[in-house]
C-alpha cells in the first residue's frame, strides 16, 4: 500500500475473520465494514479481490485533513476516498457517509460483514448495543459471516456500559439460526498513543464471529 491507515499498529482479530472469510466465501464476496474509517480494513479487502460496502459518517475518516501527534506538531492525514484512489481500488468499493443505524442498506446482501470498535464511539452510546448487533446481522445473507472485534471493560465505569461487553455476552445477541464459529479475547494490554488518545492506554478486547445458518 501506497499510504497507510492512522489506526495500522493498533492491535486487532482481523487476520482471524480475514481466515474465516476465506474458508466460507468466493474470493469475490461482499464484505460490509461498518466504521470503516480511512481504510485499514477497506484496502486490504479490495485489493484481495472483494467488493466492499465501507459504512464511515466522519468526514475527517472519509476525506482526511489536519490532524495533531505526540508533542504538538501537524500533519496531514488522507482519507478513505483518496487512499482508494491512490491504491486503484475505488471502483470495488461502495462508500456510504451515513449512520449506519439510520442509512437505507438493503438487508440481505453481503457475504459477511465486519466492525473494529466503531460501536464504542460516544455517537453511538445513545442506542442499545442490540440494535447495533441486529442491524449488522440484518446484512448477511444465508451461509454469510458476522465479524466483530471489541473493548472489553478496565476500568470501573465501563461496568455500566452496555457497549463494553465480553464474547459471551455478545453471543447472546445470536439467535439459534446463527452459529458462532469462534471467539476469542485479550488480557490487559498497554497501547501507544494514537489520533484520539495522546498518551499510553490501556485495552483488553475481545472478537466473535458466526456464521448465519442456510434455512
Amino acid at each position: 500500500m501506497q499510504t497507510q491507515s492512522l489506526w495500522e499498529h493498533t492491535l486487532t482479530f482481523f487476520p482471524q475473520f480475514l481466515a474465516a472469510l476465506k474458508e466460507r466465501t468466493s474470493p469475490d464476496a461482499t464484505v460490509a465494514v461498518v466504521g470503516a474509517s480511512d481504510g485499514k480494513f477497506v484496502l486490504p479487502l479490495a485489493a484481495a479481490g472483494h467488493r466492499v460496502i465501507a459504512i464511515e459518517r466522519d468526514p475527517f475518516a472519509l476525506h482526511g485533513g489536519e490532524f495533531s501527534l505526540p508533542g504538538g506538531t501537524q500533519a496531514h492525514a488522507p482519507g478513505l476516498t483518496d487512499r482508494l484512489k491512490a491504491e486503484e481500488l475505488d471502483e470495488r468499493v461502495q462508500i456510504i457517509g451515513e449512520d449506519f443505524l439510520t442509512a437505507e442498506i438493503p438487508g440481505g446482501r453481503c457475504d459477511a460483514v465486519w466492525t473494529s470498535c466503531s460501536w464504542h464511539y460516544g455517537a453511538n452510546h445513545h442506542s442499545p448495543l442490540a440494535d447495533f448487533v441486529r442491524r449488522m446481522r440484518l446484512l448477511v445473507r444465508e451461509g454469510g459471516l458476522f465479524g466483530a472485534e471489541f473493548m472489553m471493560p478496565v476500568e470501573e465505569h465501563h461496568q455500566f456500559i452496555e457497549h463494553y461487553t465480553s464474547p459471551e455476552g455478545l453471543a447472546r445477541h445470536f439467535t439459534p439460526a446463527w452459529d458462532v464459529l469462534l471467539t476469542l479475547r485479550t488480557n490487559q494490554f498497554i497501547e501507544r498513543p494514537h489520533l484520539g488518545q495522546p498518551q499510553d492506554h490501556t485495552h483488553r478486547m475481545g472478537l466473535l464471529i458466526a456464521a448465519r445458518t442456510p434455512r
